[in-house]
């Protein structure tokens, strides 16, 4: 049986990931280094979960930390974790055969800043995505810049690697998944779109958006209306807008009782760009 020390390790930092990760129980942790500088109720509450994980923890220098972490921004904590293990699409798909409300998915599609992936990943878990895809290339890696920005919230979001972007668009389609795409050339507004139903939300990379394949196999395309000059927010504030739009919508139908389980949600004819 091979030791943690044998297996690749990841670093976090901060008080939120480090948090978060002893919190959701989905790390292996081989120890915790925190600065003997810093004595407060924010890093006792961590010592305190490690304390109840049984995780080694030493004390270090601010300089030593960061260091560590190759980061200033540590927060006076540094963690060393086994890597994460990705899921597979399938893992995603098959995740809510027995849920109350219907699937809400989001792919990104070549988003390579750590800062946009760990910011969505935040908004992911707010609203309430029940899984994430991301490609294997021209894909910002979950660094520990990407779970500093995600403020711990990547350690609750349920998340898959893809190979094939297009390809795996194409499997959530024949789930009987709606595929969305934003995209300023969209002829939809988001708000006019019904996302109480089965779906998944394909956002773009920084400033190219969406790749051509990608944009086709898409069932739809929304747009943001911009009031400004700009004609495009930037990824990770567009991907806030709409899936709180979805989270939104679906909170209100929860609330009337109008949503559905995805097994009851009647098939529709596919009349997307992909089909």
């Amino acid at each position: 049986m091979r030791t943690l020390d044998s297996e690749l390790m990841e670093i976090l930092y901060g008080l939120h990931p480090v948090e978060e990760a002893l919190r959701s129980g989905s790390r292996r942790f081989d120890h915790v280094v925190v600065a003997r500088e810093r004595q407060d109720q924010r890093l006792e509450k961590i010592l305190e979960a490690c304390r109840d994980r049984r995780v080694r923890v030493r004390s270090e220098s601010r300089e030593q930390l960061t260091l560590l972490a190759r980061n200033p921004g540590h927060q006076g904590v540094v963690a060393f974790v086994r890597e994460r293990t990705m899921l597979e699409i399938e893992d995603l798909l098959g995740s809510d055969a027995a849920a109350k409300t219907p699937p809400l998915l989001l792919a990104l599609d070549g988003v390579e800043d750590p800062q946009n992936l760990g910011a969505l990943l935040r908004s992911a878990d707010g609203a309430g995505v029940t899984g994430v895809l991301l490609t294997e290339r021209r894909s910002a890696p979950l660094s520990a810049v990407a779970l500093k920005a995600s403020a711990g919230a990547a350690e609750h979001v349920r998340i898959a690697r893809v190979v094939n972007l297009v390809r795996a668009l194409e499997q959530v389609k024949a789930a009987n998944i709606w595929c969305v795409g934003l995209d300023e050339r969209g002829t939809m507004d988001y708000t006019e779109y019904d996302f109480t139903t089965p779906c998944l939300l394909v956002l773009g990379r920084e400033g190219a958006g969406l790749h051509d394949l990608v944009r086709r196999t898409c069932d739809h395309l929304l747009r943001i209306p911009m009031a400004g000059k700009v004609a495009s927010l930037n990824v990770s504030a567009a991907g806030a807008v709409v899936l709180y739009e979805a989270f939104r919508q679906r909170r209100r139908a929860q609330q009337k009782g109008a949503v559905s389980a995805p097994e009851s949600a009647p098939a529709k004819p596919r009349k997307g760009l992909g089909s």
